[in-house]
């Protein structure tokens, strides 16, 4: 063979120098300068190779800091697994979140103190009543607590004169009987009137909010007469919502309360969590209620329409992100946290759901793994044995 020039090495040479500078780039972002000398220093050997340390196989040797500055993310694993099913859903005000207010005595209206669109607090007046009925229950309320104060005075005065020896202890027992049946119908005139709404002595009533809200709709009007039990005013709080969700009864018998519902609604993707599942009454649709709530404060408005998604025949077995699994020649792997770095671990994957996928074989679940940017490691162990081919 014809020697090579000295242009044909240089050449050569250049050639070499980039497939290196390629190739490393990646490995300078994990290895230290310890790292980096250490490997200067093998490749001044006598034959001018590099030295293969005894490293083992799989493993990416990485500090606490380094793992921080890749934003490697390290989670644990989850257990489930399953079927996903679709399910179609509302959203829907809780049933103590909206309250249509009734009367609770006959009366003329005197003045309505909110409109609809107004905020209001739990026990806020939103109307005053002005009732006859409401003015005699207070006038029976007074006149009993008259009766049970003198009651009371008849009974004292009976006592100090049984101690004195003027009258008999039955008078005193006759007195005691008599102040006990006076207080006992002064308690029930007070809750009679409690119940109308606490009128004034001039019969004015407060029809009052029992929760918080805003004032959705007002329906009297000042001089207009409402009947006992007629809805003077109604009230929503739009914080207060839940999901639900019809499914037929065979995915309903497989989720169960505290399952979670991955939700795609109108402001993006949450979960929810499943707060009650009930049969649905009515013979014709043949549904299953599940009802759910949001597991973060979110603004959404009632009426939206929503798409669950609800995991069935769930196995209990080991799931992990799907990103944390990676493809290494050919082998599906995950990278387990070590003391000093991560380690490349074989496994058997089963179905995936979602963003997760079920580890069948392989790992035991009390690891910790690498799952965002679970690829950067991927690639250091590609350049590390392309390093060693050399």
């Amino acid at each position: 063979m014809r020697p090579m020039n000295i242009k044909s090495w240089l050449m050569a040479g250049t050639a070499a120098a980039i497939v290196l500078i390629g190739g490393g780039y990646a490995i300078h972002q994990f290895t230290t300068p310890n790292q980096e000398a250490a490997s200067g220093g093998a490749a001044e050997g006598e034959d001018g190779h590099a030295e293969e340390e005894g490293g083992e196989e799989g493993h990416v040797e990485l500090t606490p800091a380094q793992i921080e500055a890749a934003n490697i993310e390290v989670v644990s694993i989850g257990r489930g697994g399953g079927t996903e099913t679709h399910i179609a859903g509302r959203v829907e005000p809780m049933v103590d979140a909206r309250a249509a207010i009734a009367a609770s005595i006959s009366g003329r209206v005197e003045r309505v103190l909110v409109a609809p669109g107004q905020p209001v607090r739990t026990g806020q007046a939103l109307a005053v009543l002005v009732s006859g009925d409401a003015a005699g229950l207070r006038a029976d309320a007074d006149a009993a607590a008259a009766a049970a104060n003198a009651a009371r005075a008849a009974y004292e005065r009976e006592r100090n004169l049984q101690e004195q020896g003027v009258v008999s202890v039955q008078s005193v027992e006759t007195a005691q009987a008599a102040y006990l049946s006076a207080e006992a119908s002064a308690r029930a005139a007070r809750a009679r009137a409690g119940a109308a709404g606490g009128p004034s002595a001039s019969g004015l009533v407060n029809v009052t909010s029992p929760i918080s809200g805003v004032v959705t709709n007002v329906q009297v009007g000042p001089g207009g007469f409402v009947a006992q039990g007629g809805v003077v005013a109604e009230v929503s709080n739009p914080s207060r919502v839940e999901l639900i969700f019809n499914a037929p009864p065979t995915v309903a018998a497989r989720v169960g309360i505290g399952s979670t519902v991955r939700v795609d609604g109108p402001t993006g993707s949450f979960e929810a969590t499943v707060t009650g599942v009930a049969a649905d009454t009515g013979e014709e649709s043949n549904a299953t209620l599940i009802r759910a709530r949001t597991n973060s404060p979110l603004s959404l408005a009632t009426g939206s329409a929503v798409t669950g998604a609800v995991v069935t025949d769930a196995s209990g077995g080991l799931t992990v992100p799907v990103e944390a699994v990676q493809t290494i020649e050919g082998r599906r792997v995950v990278f387990v946290r070590t003391d000093d770095g991560f380690r490349a671990v074989t496994v058997l994957t089963g179905r995936e759901s979602g963003d997760r996928i079920e580890i069948v074989q392989g790992l035991t679940g009390d690891e910790q793994i690498a799952a965002r940017n679970a690829f950067l490691l991927k690639a250091q162990l590609g350049a590390g044995s392309a390093e060693h081919g050399h």
